[in-house]
C-alpha cells in the first residue's frame, strides 16, 4: 500500500510479510532463522516491486495446442546488492527471478560520520537497457542507498527501484529528496533513528544478525 506523507513509497503489508518481520525483529531469533526469513521476505517484496513489469505476447505450444501467452518484455532484470547485507535480500529475489543479472555495490557507513564510503562496484555493462532493483535491508540514514543509486545512475541505469526490509522516516525523506524518480518498496516504516543512526524499534544491524558477527 502507498503511505500518506511518503509519496513514492510502497509498504508491503501482506500478512505473511508482517508475520515474518515480527519474528526477525525478536532478539531471540537465531542467525539461521533470521537469514532464512530474510530470504523468504525478499521474494515476497520482490513480487510487489515487479508487479508492473511490461509484458509481451508470444506464441508457445502446450501439450494440447498452440496459444498466445504473456511473457516479460525486454532484457532481464538486474538486482543490485548493496554489500554486504544486501546479499540477504538478493538470494530471496534470485529464488523468484533466477535469470536476473546481478550487480554488487560495496559501500559501508563510516561509524563516526555516518557517511557512505565506496570500496567495490561491479555491474552489467548495459544497465541503461534494463530495470535495476537496488536492495539493502535497512534504509536508515539512507547515505549508503543514495550513494549506491548515484553510482548505478552514473553507469547508465535509468529505470531504478529500491527494495528494503525496514525504513526510517528520516531515511525515506533523504533518499527521495535526492532520487525522487526511484520508488521505494519496504515491509515497514519504523519510528525514528537513534543517535547512532539505527532504526528504532528496528531489528538491530541486519548484516550482523544475518552473518553472526558484531
Amino acid at each position: 500500500m502507498m503511505v500518506e506523507g511518503f509519496p513514492g513509497v510502497t509498504v508491503v503489508d501482506h500478512p505473511l510479510v508482517q508475520h515474518k518481520l515480527t519474528i526477525m525483529r525478536d532478539a531471540e531469533t537465531s542467525t539461521r532463522g533470521f537469514r532464512q526469513l530474510l530470504r523468504e521476505i525478499a521474494a515476497l517484496i520482490c513480487y510487489e516491486a515487479t508487479r508492473d513489469l511490461p509484458l509481451e505476447t508470444v506464441e508457445i505450444r502446450t501439450p494440447l495446442t498452440t496459444m498466445q501467452a504473456p511473457k516479460i518484455a525486454g532484457k532481464k532484470l538486474v538486482f543490485a546488492s548493496i554489500l554486504r547485507a544486501g546479499n540477504g535480500l538478493l538470494e530471496g529475489m534470485l529464488d523468484l527471478v533466477p535469470s536476473a543479472r546481478v550487480a554488487h555495490v560495496g559501500i559501508y557507513r563510516d561509524p563516526e560520520t555516518l557517511q557512505a564510503v565506496e570500496y567495490y562496484f561491479k555491474a552489467p555493462d548495459d544497465l541503461s537497457e534494463r530495470t535495476v532493483i537496488a536492495v539493502d535491508p535497512m534504509l536508515a540514514t539512507a547515505n549508503s542507498a543514495v550513494a549506491a543509486v548515484e553510482r548505478l545512475k552514473s553507469r547508465g541505469a535509468r529505470d531504478l527501484r529500491f527494495v528494503c526490509l525496514l525504513a526510517a522516516p528520516e531515511g525515506i525523506r533523504h533518499f527521495r529528496s535526492v532520487h525522487p524518480d526511484v520508488p521505494v518498496f519496504t515491509a515497514a516504516i519504523d519510528s525514528h533513528l537513534n543517535d547512532h543512526g539505527y532504526i528504532v524499534p528496528g531489528l538491530g544491524d541486519a548484516g550482523d544478525r544475518m552473518y553472526g558477527t558484531k
